[in-house]
């Protein structure tokens, strides 16, 4: 998640800067020399064309054709707008949600076959209802941006997911469970996932979620999941 962070940096800095060098990577995205150089690598190695010129007034540049082909959102990006516009439109903050419905449908169509059989899965999963008044949201904290690619893997290859969780009153416990869905009460997010050291279904506020780790050489099943009333799943065509 890092890399492409940094990547992500490297591209931009590549378009508005025209030329840059090494140097002014290393300062501007705060890595080694050696990281920047396996980032450019790794930059080309995705379809982007990037120039480096040797001697007094050389640099690197990037050539702006190869960025409308290379550019590529992954599927937990993808993912991440549709239920952040979602999540908007529960909440009747999101204006102009028509333009971002045909947006996001032209994204999906831009995907390729395995990407958007992974996609459509995953939507299988997305849940959203109606915040019950009572609850208290006065708390609510950052979600850790590694929580989505890894709940994306683990859903998808059904392995189980193992992270650090601190309930309301503040006890952090270790947990290992079977993600089911995600149900999105907003302002509020949850991972709905089957316990086995309970036995039954728990609801995890994502937002007490830290450290996420999919469970290698684990194997979890698939499971119904019984929401209340009001709590509808979402659909994109």
């Amino acid at each position: 998640m890092k890399s492409r962070i940094r990547q992500d940096a490297i591209v931009r800095t590549l378009r508005r800067s025209g030329t840059t060098t090494v140097g002014a990577l290393v300062t501007e995205v705060g890595a080694s020399r050696s990281t920047i150089l396996r980032d450019l690598s790794a930059l080309r190695d995705e379809g982007y064309v990037i120039h480096a010129e040797q001697g007094r007034g050389g640099g690197l540049s990037l050539d702006p054709g190869s960025v409308r082909t290379a550019a590529r959102l992954s599927v937990a990006e993808v993912f991440a707008l549709i239920i952040g516009v979602s999540s908007m439109r529960a909440a009747r903050t999101l204006p102009f949600s028509t333009l971002a419905d045909a947006g996001l449908s032209k994204i999906e169509k831009a995907l390729p076959p395995d990407k958007l059989r992974d996609l459509r899965r995953l939507l299988d999963c997305l849940y959203i209802g109606p915040l019950a008044p009572q609850v208290d949201t006065s708390n609510l904290g950052e979600m850790e941006t590694a929580l989505l690619p890894n709940f994306e893997r683990s859903f998808l290859e059904r392995l189980y997911l193992r992270f650090r969780y601190r309930d309301a009153t503040g006890t952090e416990t270790l947990r290992q469970v079977e993600p089911q869905a995600m149900l999105i009460l907003p302002p509020l997010w949850y991972l709905v996932a089957w316990d086995p050291a309970r036995d039954d279904f728990r609801h995890f506020r994502m937002d007490r979620i830290s450290q996420p780790e999919v469970v290698e050489g684990t194997n979890c099943r698939s499971r119904h999941v019984h929401f209340e009333a009001g709590v509808q799943p979402i659909r994109y065509a």
